[in-house]
């Protein structure tokens, strides 16, 4: 009855109004469905594009090229359509309703309606439709934003100057980077508690990723494997056979001579003689200081094509070496080959439930998952060690002897070889703690 009395009828003018109101709609479509097809194309269908001769695929393409001045097109020639709408959408519901003494219908018409059919029919409609067939629309619509890119191009260019205006002051005002312990914490607040752990810990790898050293992740002086330029052919093959390293650091007289880089895959024309100068062979080999930061090295292998390097310290001396697995499992963890899956055991030897013979020399890191505890364990005592035998050291302040004891929390370490200069072998007694 309440519409009845404000209805007035519907006349001529109000059928062509009503017609072009649905012709702008599907505008406003169709100009919200370009900016999400244009935008959700899969690197595939770039590729396929770029293969393609149809014309409709290569201005897709130049569109998308310039992504500033596209979408200053798509916004004028949305908000004009928008706007077009509201005044005639407010036009025909003047001549169809006498709502002049009813502000709450004219209200309710005016906005709320309009306002809706254009969310839904104008933006969420199209969206959604886009991006389920990105290539087809754009490529069908592609054509006609070239027009409309034309056709506003005075306008597009004023709103393309003006953001760029404000892009450089944003840009000054937030010059100061994001540091390490930022990223770190950015990490820690998006990762959710059922993100696996793996995820987590190579989000945490990424974002640290530049501030490490190559101190952090080098093997040091005492682990690397190295051959001196004297050893006879037949040896330095038992040798090879024997560690399983494709690519071995040569020395003259001591580890801070070091020669070159022998790669044992040079030495596989020659395995049959006997006498082969196997010293002709020797790649130079890439120094680099321990303070110097991973990213760095790792543009530096890809730029040389090499995947090792030797580490001195601040007097030249050999202090470790460093490889590009070094440097990824950092990102993606430990990374295990062929070699690894036989050896990776040999750090240490279960004697029964609680009770482990371990090489000095194995890293923190690893004592830690043998145990399935936090690698945060030895934090408060550990200082800057980095394995078992630092740990000992840093614990003692001296390099224990053979038969020596001591414990901290559940873990009770025993000195089982020592010598004058370095711990060899422990005994590592676990007693659990069980819950009651």
């Amino acid at each position: 009855m309440l519409l009845n009395q404000f209805f007035l009828g519907i006349d001529t003018v109000t059928i062509v109004c009503l017609s072009i109101l649905c012709v702008l709609l599907v505008l406003s479509a169709l100009a919200s469905a370009s900016e999400t097809a244009f935008f959700s194309l899969l690197p595939n269908d770039v590729n396929e594009m770029e293969n393609s001769d149809r014309r409709s695929d290569k201005i897709t393409l130049e569109l998308r090229n310039k992504p500033k001045e596209f979408l200053a097109t798509i916004l004028i020639t949305n908000n004009l359509v928008n706007v077009t709408i509201t005044i005639l959408s407010a036009y025909i519901m003047h001549r169809m309703f006498d709502y002049e003494d009813n502000a709450v219908l004219a209200f309710i018409i005016n906005v709320v309606v309009i306002t809706s059919l254009l969310l839904i029919f104008g933006e969420m409609i199209p969206k959604i439709t886009a991006a389920k067939r990105a290539r087809r629309l754009s490529s069908a619509l592609a054509p006609s934003i070239k027009v409309l890119v034309t056709l506003f191009k005075p306008l597009s260019k004023i709103l393309v100057k003006s953001t760029s205006v404000i892009d450089k002051r944003l840009t000054k005002k937030n010059a100061n980077p994001l540091s390490i312990s930022d990223l770190t914490t950015a990490v820690d607040i998006t990762t959710a508690e059922e993100t696996p752990s793996e995820e987590r810990s190579m989000l945490q790898g990424i974002a640290t990723f530049g501030e490490k050293e190559v101190s952090d992740i080098m093997q040091p002086r005492v682990q690397l494997f190295a051959v001196k330029n004297t050893t006879q052919f037949d040896h330095l093959i038992e040798l090879i056979i024997e560690n399983g390293f494709s690519r071995i650091p040569v020395y003259e007289d001591t580890l801070d001579e070091i020669k070159g880089i022998l790669y044992v895959k040079d030495l596989l024309p020659h395995l049959e003689d006997a006498d082969f100068q196997w010293q002709n062979l020797l790649r130079p080999a890439f120094f680099v200081p321990e303070n110097k930061k991973i990213n760095d090295l790792f543009q530096n292998f890809r730029a040389k094509k090499i995947h090792i390097a030797i580490v001195v310290d601040e007097y030249g001396g050999t202090s470790g070496l460093v490889t590009m697995e070094d440097i990824l499992e950092e990102i993606v963890g430990d990374i295990s080959d062929e070699f690894d899956a036989v050896t990776e055991n040999k750090n240490y030897k279960r004697l029964n439930n609680n009770t482990y013979i371990f090489q000095a020399q194995t890293s923190l890191v690893d004592f830690c998952k043998v145990f399935d505890i936090n690698e945060l364990y030895f934090e408060d005592i550990k200082g800057e060690s980095d394995t078992l035998a630092g740990l000992i050291l840093e614990m003692e302040g001296r390099i224990p002897h053979a038969g020596f004891s001591t414990s901290y929390k559940e873990f009770v370490f025993k000195i089982e070889k020592a010598d004058k200069r370095r711990i060899i072998e422990i005994k590592v007694i676990y007693n659990e703690k069980t819950d009651e």
